[in-house]
């Protein structure tokens, strides 16, 4: 539809501008003159370039990951876990240390009793009791599972460790695509930009043909659609670029849009020379393996403390509270009659209806699972390897093919004008160079954001920037 709109403006005035300047008498032989410069061009609707966001403001790629990771839902949920599996490490060093309580009350009595012989008579004595204590309880021995329960948690805080670091890198990660799309969609824009002057200047050089009668009514309508295609290449670029500035924003959390610094347009497409063993080494190490291994260190000790119930239990307290009376409200009275009590409790469990029974299964198929788990991750990790790291090498040969192909297009599109200047082929030839280096340029902005993507992703993968 954008195609016959623009020929539906453009059409009109390309006939018109095909048609001589001067009446040719049937008798007069002679070759119009060349047009010059300054030949009129159609008129086409400049709306259909589409608006752009100018308000954006740039930001670098640093600081857009160091945002995200502080704003990110997933981000802040993982230091959450981590704080809590801290604090569970804390609860498990206080379980070794005995319980302590205090307390204190006051109470007051009034009324009428029955004395021993059964008769009604008035209550005397101080109206006021108040009565204070202190109390310590220990559990001496457990089955172990206190020591079991603090392995589990020191090993959820080494997965919560793990975790953490595998959401920031894979916050980094959905930024950096983000941010390379936001690169991509502005090199786009940019190459849309040079297609549409070139078809300009095509279809300049056409009607100038068309007036010198050195070409046909065809060659003039060609161009016309170039520059269509060429228009409607930078309302789609355009289109992307505020597409992928809306999606970086919403990563980033900012109340204001942002796009991607122009200073991180420029990177090199050159890796530097790694040892790919040693990135193998690091990616079998890496944050999800991490993970999985606290996880299963977790599940192991998990299943132990389930366990632990067939042991008995021993537990000791110690208490001691004083009494006295007073005839007002007061908490500290004049003598108190103190009591103390040591205990020591030993307590084993016959038959629980099948509560040891059912908790030793879950435990072990969490363990198992975790098993499981941590074996995917391992060989995850070296498939991911293999696959990233093959993705990068690819791409960094296939920017530089691609470089090469753009600068072969550009010089036989150059070449190809020149030619049909002269008269040495059509406008068919130079359509079809042009045709070759917009593919060309495609080519290389998907070839530039693959490459960039994929060294993100292998930078997830080990945990680290390279």
């Amino acid at each position: 539809m954008t195609k016959l709109f623009v020929l539906a403006f453009a059409l009109p005035a390309v006939l018109a501008a095909q048609q001589p300047a001067t009446p040719v008498t049937p008798r007069d032989t002679t070759v119009p003159a060349a047009p010059r410069a300054d030949t009129t061009l159609p008129a086409y609707d400049t709306t259909l370039l589409g608006p752009v966001d100018t308000t954006a403001r740039p930001i670098r790629l640093d600081e857009a990951v160091r945002l995200a990771q502080k704003a990110s839902p997933v981000a802040v949920a993982a230091r959450g876990t981590l704080e809590t599996s801290q604090a569970q490490v804390r609860a498990g060093y206080a379980a070794f240390i005995p319980s302590l309580s205090v307390s204190a009350s006051a109470s007051r009595q009034g009324g009428d009793r029955f004395d021993p012989q059964g008769t009604l008579v008035p209550f005397t004595g101080n109206a006021w009791q108040q009565s204070h204590g202190l109390a310590l309880n220990l559990e001496l021995f457990d089955g172990g599972s206190r020591i079991y329960n603090l392995h589990t948690f020191k090993a959820n805080v080494t997965a919560a460790n793990a975790n953490e670091v595998l959401q920031q890198f894979a916050v980094a990660l959905s930024v950096k695509q983000q941010f390379y799309a936001v690169l991509a969609a502005r090199e786009a824009e940019s190459a849309a930009e040079s297609q549409l002057e070139e078809a300009n200047e095509n279809l300049k050089q056409a009607l100038a043909k068309v007036h010198a009668r050195e070409a046909t009514r065809s060659d003039s309508l060609r161009a016309v659609i170039q520059v269509a295609n060429a228009q409607l290449a930078i309302v789609t670029a355009n289109y992307d670029l505020n597409t992928a500035n809306a999606a970086l924003t919403r990563l980033v959390g900012t109340s204001f849009t942002v796009t991607a610094s122009p200073d991180d347009s420029t990177q090199e497409f050159a890796f530097a020379s790694v040892d790919s063993a040693a990135l193998r080494a690091l990616a079998e190490i890496g944050p999800a393996v991490k993970q999985a291994q606290a996880s299963d260190v977790a599940s192991t000790a998990g299943a132990k403390a389930a366990r632990a119930p067939y042991l008995p239990t021993l537990s000791a307290s110690w208490n001691i509270s004083g009494n006295g009376s007073t005839n007002s409200l007061a908490f500290v009275a004049d003598q108190y009659a103190y009591q103390n009590q040591f205990r020591i409790a030993l307590s084993y469990p016959i038959f629980d209806q099948l509560q040891r029974e059912q908790n030793i299964a879950v435990a072990d198929v969490a363990q198992r699972n975790a098993d499981a788990q941590l074996r995917d991750a391992k060989l995850a990790a070296q498939a991911n390897f293999v696959q990233y790291f093959g993705a990068l090498r690819t791409n960094q040969k296939q920017v530089e093919i691609d470089e090469t192909s753009v600068a072969a297009a550009e010089e036989d599109l150059r070449v190809q004008r020149q030619r049909y200047d002269y008269g040495a082929s059509t406008q068919l030839d130079v359509l079809t160079s042009e045709a070759a280096l917009i593919q060309a340029r495609a080519a290389l902005i998907q070839a530039r954001f693959n490459y960039r993507v994929a060294k993100a992703q292998l930078e997830a993968l080990v945990g680290r920037d390279l």
